[in-house]
């Protein structure tokens, strides 16, 4: 399975929002340092590549690079391809990498694709809506020594590994209440967003809150065991009824509670790009402790004398993903946006690099050992590492249409979710 040359070709399906901020940027990075091979990219139709292959921050950045398109750049924009992705797929040799950057709800369907024609696969969160599903993708990846990372980049934030690290050493005791906010811009609501992210697929807290429930499992290795969650409706402009607002509660297995707002109103003219944060109150026999972090606002304001940025005053995060300069031609991605791509991708090519020179058991067995040392880890986001997110989405989805009726999780016999009596 592994490529002549140790460079992975790649495949992206989706040519959205997150593929034009993070993933093709950060692809394309990898390309010129000579870590990938050629670049892909399917889309449903044409007119989103075209926005990605016109992009002049590309040009400036990536001077000479490219991907190629399915379907082709000059196919007529309103011409829909549902099934070309399946084709792109089954062209790829085995061993290389698939990205799925579609709609929540399409997921699965495109991982199980390129699992069944053994490739590896790099996904946006969350995984999948269920457990059950979570439990098929991840067997199916054992079973045939694939890699499978979810693309949770909060904790490739220093923040978080830095408050992971001392948390697991002792040093703030035991997390017992806290509260997360993600507020996405209004603007989403004008974007493809209102043609998916109705009430039966998707909602702010399952889209978004997802990042910080994994990041309180990531930071202190509690499960959650209870999830509430209610929705605030709303109408796209397209006349699409979705959550545009959310708030839920999430009980941890030792008691603890964390209360988590999110939606997509943050003011398009405001100064913050988004509004986040995440604050955990811990404790021990004789004193209290906190996690704090701010993640709208780093300490960095700018204000310009156009509106590129989508108004004259901005507070930056350069934490998360920029394009600055470099010794090197055009301009290089920095933050930890990045170094979640490039971790996930020099995972899969970890997992080939075991098996090189071997062949058939052999080399399997030597694939799936890497496979359980990443998990084992436990820093990348694995459907074996990860799963506690898909119980609560599932959780969570239960309880919004049920108006913030509670969600169990229980973990024995088998881990399952049921709604309270």
């Amino acid at each position: 399975m592994t490529q002549p040359d140790g460079k992975l070709q790649i495949v992206i399906i989706g040519g959205g929002m997150i593929t034009q901020d993070q993933i093709l940027p950060s692809l394309y990075h990898l390309q010129r340092q000579g870590v990938i091979g050629p670049i892909r990219i399917c889309a449903l139709n044409s007119a989103p590549l075209r926005v990605l292959a016109e992009f002049p921050r590309f040009a400036e950045a990536f001077p000479g690079q490219s991907f190629e398109a399915f379907p082709a750049l000059d196919m007529p924009p309103d011409k829909m391809h549902p099934d070309l992705f399946k084709e792109v797929v089954s062209k790829l040799p085995p061993g290389n990498l698939v990205v799925v950057a579609v709609p929540d709800h399409l997921h699965g369907g495109v991982i199980r694709v390129a699992l069944e024609h053994d490739q590896h696969v790099l996904t946006v969160k969350p995984l999948v809506p269920t457990y059950a599903e979570a439990v098929e993708i991840h067997k199916l990846a054992q079973t045939k020594g694939l890699f499978v990372g979810v693309e949770y980049h909060k904790r490739f934030d220093r923040r978080a590994l830095d408050a992971r690290g001392l948390y697991r050493a002792g040093r703030f005791g035991r997390f017992r209440c806290g509260e997360a906010k993600m507020i996405e811009p209004y603007y989403y609501r004008h974007s493809n967003f209102q043609n998916w992210f109705t009430k039966d697929h998707s909602d702010p807290f399952t889209y978004v809150g997802c990042h910080y429930v994994d990041l309180v499992h990531f930071i202190t290795g509690l499960r959650p065991v209870e999830v509430t969650v209610r929705g605030v409706e709303g109408k796209f402009p397209n006349g699409n009824i979705g959550y545009l607002w959310a708030q839920g509660q999430v009980v941890w297995e030792n008691g603890a509670l964390l209360s988590i707002t999110d939606g997509l109103g943050y003011p398009d003219e405001a100064a913050g790009t988004n509004d986040q944060g995440l604050v955990l109150y811990c404790e021990s026999d004789n004193c209290s402790a906190i996690i704090k972090h701010d993640d709208q606002y780093r300490g960095v304001q700018h204000g310009y004398i156009d509106r590129l940025a989508g108004t004259m005053f901005r507070f930056v995060s350069p934490d998360y993903f920029r394009l600055v300069p470099w010794d090197g031609a055009g301009l290089r991605p920095v933050g930890y946006g990045f170094e979640s791509i490039e971790a996930l991708v020099l995972a899969a090519q970890r997992v080939n690099a075991a098996a090189e020179g071997l062949k058939g058991k052999q080399a399997l067995t030597a694939r799936q050992r890497v496979l359980a040392e990443i998990d084992e880890r436990g820093v990348l986001a694995t459907p074996g590492d990860s799963w506690i997110n898909e119980l609560v989405t599932e959780a969570a989805r239960l309880s919004i249409a049920q108006n913030g009726r509670s969600a169990l999780i229980e973990y024995e016999p088998t881990p399952k979710v049921r709604l309270t009596m």
